[in-house]
């Protein structure tokens, strides 16, 4: 049934996703008021009055990000089937941690370039990859408690 609890955990899951492709991902104050800012789609380096220097895209920060929004989604509506409902969430758990990685490795090549000893700051939307990671292990937790419970159900007939 939809109205469980491990669909709410995945509804917050696609939730978070969308949070992560629609707020800042990252910000680094480099010398003489210059700065970057990283989003799911563009990294961006500004000068100390505002106005735009370069802009590189990062279509892959977001294309990770959707793809685990529309899993969490899919895996919604597999209650049928809770061993596939926990290999989309399993799968969603990989694309996340992808998703982290590339986010941390971009970050951390901007401050190769920069040699700066300040890592910067990471922002609402890195911070919300790593709430819906919990949320979809959480999910899985409470995916895998139902199938004791129907395995425990069929023994006692």
């Amino acid at each position: 049934m939809i109205q469980r609890v491990q669909s709410i955990f995945l509804f917050l899951v696609a939730v978070a996703m969308g949070v992560t492709i629609g707020s800042q991902l990252w910000i680094q104050e480099g010398v003489a008021g210059a700065s970057w800012s990283l989003t799911a789609f563009v990294l961006t380096h500004l000068d100390s009055s505002g106005e735009v220097i370069e802009t590189s895209s990062k279509w892959y920060l977001a294309a990770l990000a959707s793809f685990a929004g529309l899993l969490a989604l899919i895996s919604i509506f597999q209650y049928r089937i809770r061993s596939r409902q926990l290999l989309l969430n399993m799968i969603n758990s990989l694309v996340m941690v992808s998703l982290v990685a590339a986010t941390f490795l971009t970050t951390n090549g901007i401050n190769a370039d920069l040699n700066s000893q300040d890592g910067g700051n990471y922002g609402f939307g890195f911070w919300s990859i790593l709430v819906a990671m919990v949320m979809n292990m959480l999910a899985n937790r409470f995916i895998k408690k139902d199938e004791a419970l129907v395995r425990s159900v069929d023994r006692i007939r």
